[in-house]
């Protein structure tokens, strides 16, 4: 109603709060005016002598334009971080980003070329790196995240790069770091080795090859042995191996068998074949060959057997014997049982030969960094493994130990940037060892990683068993990479033993303090003899750098524990040495990089993780489950979404989805979501309106004063609001922001308010009926307020500034200085829920009775209607209490109740009173008073008396 349709007053009041968000307008001036008020500073005050947690941030790479995920992530961070400051603690982000590695060289490649000096490629990657940061913060605090966003931490900072040159120091100290020969996953794109984050797995069609290995004369009394006989026929025969990898055929060493599978001699016409039982009808038939065993043995009784290799006929280089190993890895899914090995390129390969007494200066390993074997390999030199593939398959045939070859598409190891095939490469690198024991004797860093991870909380839960597995079965971490724009492994090595100087530990320290002051750069310029002094002549520095998740896996000690301390711990006490971060969040593909590096480094520095808690979201696809891909087009840019609805549409987004799973986004999507952040505005909207006249200091009354529909749906409040604190407690986000929209749209929308409407706007304005019902919105709005705050920041900022406050409390400048406060509390308030429930469940069946009588045309607006509702006990007894106020809950003009034996009937017909000008009621007394010809007796009252006075509603 409106006053130009009724000319006497009605208290309809207005607010500050907007009802349009304008939010692509509006939220960058909240942004502005947080930074140049220095909120987050202010926040840290507030809340400086409570609680201390610490949700270390997970730092994103400096290099591009942030995406859908990158703002999944930083929201549901900043959810957190905010929630806590509700509930009650001193909660901390320190936002960073990861600044060292090759994406950034590679750009610098792209832009100047290649073959720069060092000091050049540093110099302009840094420069680059603070760039891409600056461009990332900016779209980062336009998110609506609150942080220590003028002090980030970024691992290229001075003081970090030489505290995580201490930390490698500490390992070092400690015994968990060697240097050996081993295959790493190695790219030769980036000429490097790589992580095993860095890792991926795409379809590759290769040549697969069937070849014979001859048997060796001097051995044949070795191997009939072996098979029971006295003799072998008197014919050639080959053992036969199967590879999808004809390129690491030159590099062959041994042969493998099962020590516990049966293998068979095959004679097969005009030679001899051993293959696993198993196999030997499938492969015959592969083969075109007709045969039949005539002897079998256990793969043990074949061991230290050898054979020729097989391009030994064509060039004297291949002329050896390849001997053969029993390993549990074979397998006889595929191929032949028996598995050739090259210890060069491949891990099992590589731990079976060195188990059998191969020494590193023994495995020959012909590729070279760039993918090119070496010019010394006879018949390939200088070829590109992969191109020499169909060469490799033409000298097995013309050697005659081509068996057969086909293609074959299998899942094979990518590079995760280049996308280009890997290898396993047996290179000299730095190793953290999993197994093997510290200096201290206890337990190994994979055993104590293993422990680790039982005491840390994981949400979902089935991140535990994802990292545990991950844990017990990963490799020896490969520390060290080749490239220039990276954090020093600052170790001095002699020029002829290759051993690491006596004094390391030392001289890593004196390393570190340089770089505190000149960045790595000054590993670059240091002269030995500053160091050594005349010792300089032996040694050399050692020109790896750190791999870059070790950069990011150390920021609990150099971060947390390092360059940021003073900022975490400045008002305690106690010290941050050997503090866990409450929590780390990121993408569920950081089980295998920063959630895992960071247990690796974690476990070495301080015998646990850095953690006490890993929670985990799934990625981000389109409404067809498809990911994220510019050459699809279906990317959705936060930016866009920001300018275009509002960064609040994003974070509602990210609120009410399950962010365990993947992450559902599409234009239908967020269309959707600005209508549930429209409802939530319009609540919003209602109930500061209907507060603009309320002075919490003037107008607040005990709860026992309030009507009972007021104690109830504060009672339904604050039973919400231990929900909403349990599932932030548990990071439980969706379940709350879809149980709060269906309180603000059913619970106050849908029932209470639509009530309260007549008691608001038709009683008298100081009435205690009115400030009763404003001392529940005060409340529910207040509370309210703070638990949308996490998601809904800029909205919630902007209502509670248009709050009213007593004008005896000291307002806070912002929400978020805060905590959940308690409502008052409500007497007898589990009967009064029980009660009011089940007079809302049989309000909506009038409603529904109603409905039909309006389709019908009996009746216009609910108000014409005159309800008799017969029902049983104790319904009954129920809604007869509630007296004349039943009319109120059912916005009707007249109801009534009978005692009924049936079933619920309810009884509608159009009132046949006229209606009052003022509440719209159909009253009898509608125009009894002569002055007042168009009012009923209750709006007279209300105006020109001491008003009318209700007890229920």
């Amino acid at each position: 109603m409106s006053e130009k349709e009724n000319a006497y007053p009605v208290n309809l009041l207005d607010t500050a709060f907007p009802m349009r968000g304008d939010l692509a307008k509006r939220e960058p001036q909240w942004v502005e005016q947080w930074q140049k008020n220095k909120l987050y500073e202010k926040i840290r005050e507030a809340h400086a002598h409570q609680p201390k947690f610490i949700l270390h941030d997970g730092p994103p790479y400096a290099n591009g334009e942030i995406h859908i995920g990158h703002a999944v992530n930083k929201i549901l961070k900043d959810m957190i971080v905010k929630s806590r400051w509700l509930m009650g603690f001193d909660s901390v982000y320190v936002p960073g980003w990861d600044c060292h590695g090759m994406p950034i060289e590679i750009q610098i490649e792209k832009q100047f070329g290649k073959n720069l000096p060092t000091a050049e490629v540093q110099s302009k990657a840094r420069a680059y790196a603070q760039v891409q940061i600056d461009k990332q913060k900016k779209d980062f605090e336009r998110l609506g995240v609150l942080g220590d966003w003028n002090n980030p931490y970024l691992t290229m900072n001075y003081r970090n790069e030489a505290d995580e040159i201490r930390a490698l120091g500490k390992i070092w100290e400690k015994g968990y770091v060697f240097r050996g020969l081993k295959p790493v996953n190695w790219c030769f794109d980036c000429g490097s080795a790589l992580a095993e984050a860095e890792v991926e797995y795409q379809d590759k069609t290769d040549t697969t090859v069937d070849v014979a290995f001859a048997f060796d004369d001097a051995q044949l009394p070795a191997l009939a042995k072996a098979f029971g006989l006295n003799a072998l026929p008197d014919k050639p025969g080959f053992t036969v191996i199967w590879t999808t990898t004809p390129w690491t055929l030159p590099a062959n060493q041994a042969l493998n068998v099962h020590p516990e599978v049966s293998y068979a001699l095959v004679d097969a016409g005009d030679k001899l074949l051993i293959l696993a039982k198993d196999r030997v009808e499938t492969c015959l038939n592969e083969y075109g060959l007709e045969g039949k065993v005539i002897a079998t043995c256990l793969g043990s009784q074949l061991e230290n057997i050898s054979f020729w290799h097989p391009l030994a006929k064509l060039d004297e280089g291949y002329r050896r014997l390849s001997p053969i190993y029993p390993a549990e890895y074979v397998t006889l899914d595929t191929g032949t049982g028996i598995v050739h090995s090259s210890p060069a390129y491949g891990e099992e390969d590589f731990k079976s030969c060195k188990a059998h007494g191969l020494s590193d200066k023994e495995i020959l390993n012909p590729v070279m960094g760039n993918g090119v074997y070496a010019s010394w390999l006879p018949l390939f030199a200088n070829e590109f493994i992969w191109k020499a593939n169909p060469k490799i398959v033409e000298a097995l045939r013309e050697a005659g130990s081509l068996l057969k070859d086909k293609t074959y598409t299998h899942s094979y190891m990518h590079c995760w940037r280049h996308k280009s095939p890997i290898i396993y490469r047996a290179t000299s690198q730095w190793f953290a060892s999993m197994d093997k024991k510290p200096s201290d004797g206890k337990a190994s860093l994979r055993e104590t990683a293993l422990t680790g991870i039982e005491n840390t909380e994981f949400f979902p839960a089935w991140g535990k068993q994802r990292l545990h597995s991950m844990i017990a079965n990963r490799p020896d971490w490969t520390l060290s990479r080749q490239r220039q724009w990276g954090v020093p492994m600052a170790f001095l090595v002699h020029k002829e033993s290759g051993e690491p100087h006596p004094r390391t530990l030392e001289l890593l320290e004196e390393v570190a303090k340089r770089v505190e002051q000149g960045g790595i750069e000054a590993w670059q310029k240091l002269e030995l003899s500053e160091l050594i002094g005349d010792e300089a002549s032996q040694y050399e520095k050692n020109r790896d750098t750190l791999d870059v998740w070790f950069d990011s896996g150390t920021t609990h000690w150099h971060v947390i524990r390092g360059s940021h301390r003073d900022q975490l711990y400045r008002l305690e006490a106690e010290t941050a040495k050997g503090r866990l971060a409450d929590l780390y969040l990121e993408g569920s593909d950081q089980h295998r990089g920063w959630f895992h590096s960071s247990l690796l480094t974690g476990s070495m520095l301080d015998g646990k993780p850095p953690y006490k808690a890993l929670l985990t979201h799934g990625f981000t696809v389109d409404g067809q489950g498809r990911k994220m891909s510019k050459s699809v087009g279906n990317v959705i840019a936060p930016q866009q979404v920001a300018d275009k609805l509002g960064a609040e549409i994003i974070r509602l987004w990210v609120a009410s989805t399950d962010y365990s799973g993947e992450m559902t986004i599409s234009d239908e999507i967020l269309k959707r979501v600005v209508e549930s952040y429209r409802r939530i505005r319009n609540t919003l909207r209602f109930l500061l309106a209907n507060l603009a006249d309320f002075d919490p200091s003037q107008h607040a009354m005990p709860a026992d004063q309030w009507l009972e529909i007021d104690r109830y749906t504060v009672a339904l409040a604050s039973q919400l609001q231990n929900e909403v604190k349990a599932s932030y407690q548990a990071y439980e986000f969706q379940p709350a922001v879809i149980r709060m929209l269906t309180f603000c749209s059913e619970d106050l929308g849908g029932f209470y308010l639509d009530i309260l409407k007549d008691r608001l706007y038709t009683s008298a304005p100081d009435s205690p009926d009115r400030r009763a019902a404003q001392n529940a919105l005060f409340h529910i709005t207040k509370n309210l307020l703070k638990w949308i705050a996490p998601f809904l920041s800029f909205t919630a900022e902007e209502a509670w500034q248009a709050l009213p406050h007593a004008a005896n409390e000291k307002t806070k400048t912002s929400i978020f200085m805060e905590e959940f406060g308690n409502f008052p509390e409500i007497n007898n308030a589990k009967d009064l829920l029980a009660k009011w429930n089940r007079i809302r469940e049989i309000r909506s069946e009038v409603t529904k009775a109603i409905e039909i009588e309006r389709e019908a045309g009996h009746v216009g607006s609910s108000l014409q209607a005159e309800l008799v509702i017969k029902l049983p006990q104790p319904d009954f007894a129920i809604l007869n209490s509630l007296g004349n106020d039943l009319r109120f809950v059912t916005i009707t003009s007249s109801a009534s109740v009978e005692l009924h034996q049936e079933p619920l009937e309810i009884a509608v017909r159009a009132s046949k009173y006229k209606k009052c000008g003022r509440c719209w009621h159909h009253t009898a007394d509608v125009g009894s008073n002569a002055e007042h010809p168009d009012l009923c007796g209750r709006c007279i009252s209300n105006l020109f008396a001491s008003g009318e006075h209700r007890l229920f509603a």
